[in-house]
């Protein structure tokens, strides 16, 4: 049985409690929070993993911009690391970091395991094998992004927040950020600071006072994706993949799935496109090949 430690314990960690226990090969070892968060009823609940005795794999289920900080120091003491990071244009620095910690103390790391980047990235690259050049617009929505959420509300000001991203056609896309701004703060404030941080200054976003979230609140989402290409010298090659999901429930599941990949590779940092489909799997290869070839 692999035994897994979820670090933090937000929408994804919730989920992944439930992802963990349907895996016939894992076990929960428990869930690290803040010291002072109340405990999870059922679960062994700890301020510091090294109370979880051993553990194989840590899920970071931690906002984005704490991955690193967080990744480090396990790695270091040789357990493997998952996260969702997802700020696409930060992936190669932060496999770098991890990836030298993780070879260092033999360990893996496998970073932005979500859906996007994640299984997207992996189905993007399976689509330029099948039709090398061309192009491939990916477009999110209608849905909440649980990233750009917890960035709102994050900043200075915010009681609660959702973002809500919507496609408008050709991988382009608009921000819609619903805000319950604290007594005694201005909105105008809160507004500057949210579409000036570098997860909405790139889209049009607008960003909306209201009075609560829980009336908005929906963790439904989804993406469509389209490569017209070519494949050798034949034009026209049109590719299409669509999903609608809930978003952290299948964050949590490539999560945990690529856990169970992190036990079957060498050391280093690894994202999705790079580890065989079937390590996600449980169960015997052979077996799986008779199944799925």
């Amino acid at each position: 049985m692999i035994k897994i430690a979820i670090v933090g314990y937000g929408n994804i960690g919730r989920y992944a409690v439930d992802a963990i226990r349907a895996a016939e090969d894992m076990e929960l070892a428990g869930i690290v929070r803040r010291p002072g968060s109340a405990p999870v009823h059922g679960i062994k609940t700890v301020a510091s993993i090294e109370e979880l005795g051993h553990v194989d794999v840590a899920l970071l289920c931690t906002p984005t911009r704490s991955v690193e900080a967080t990744a480090l120091p396990l790695l270091e003491q040789g357990i493997n690391t998952v996260d969702s990071f997802d700020i696409h244009d930060q992936i190669v620095n932060l496999r770098r970091s991890l990836g030298d910690k993780a070879i260092k103390h033999d360990a893996v790391s496998v970073i932005s395991a979500g859906w996007d980047p994640g299984t997207d990235s992996a189905i993007r690259t399976m689509m330029m094998a099948m039709a090398p050049k061309g192009i491939t617009y990916t477009n999110f929505g209608p849905g909440m992004s649980m990233g750009h959420s917890v960035v709102a509300r994050s900043k200075e000001g915010v009681a609660d927040a959702l973002s809500l991203t919507i496609p408008t056609g050709s991988g382009v896309h608009r921000r819609m950020v619903y805000v319950v701004v604290k007594d005694g703060f201005q909105f105008s404030d809160v507004e500057a600071a949210i579409k000036s941080d570098s997860y909405f200054c790139h889209d049009e976003t607008h960003v909306i006072q209201v009075p609560d979230i829980d009336s908005l609140r929906d963790m439904g989402h989804g993406v469509l994706m389209e490569r017209k290409g070519v494949s050798g010298g034949t034009q026209n090659q049109m590719l299409k993949f669509e999903m609608r999901i809930n978003n952290p429930a299948l964050t949590a599941q490539v999560m945990v799935a690529s856990a169970r990949a992190s036990t079957r590779i060498p050391s280093g940092c690894y994202t999705l496109p790079e580890i065989a489909p079937m390590d996600f799997l449980p169960g015997d290869r052979e077996d799986l090949v008779a199944r799925l070839v």
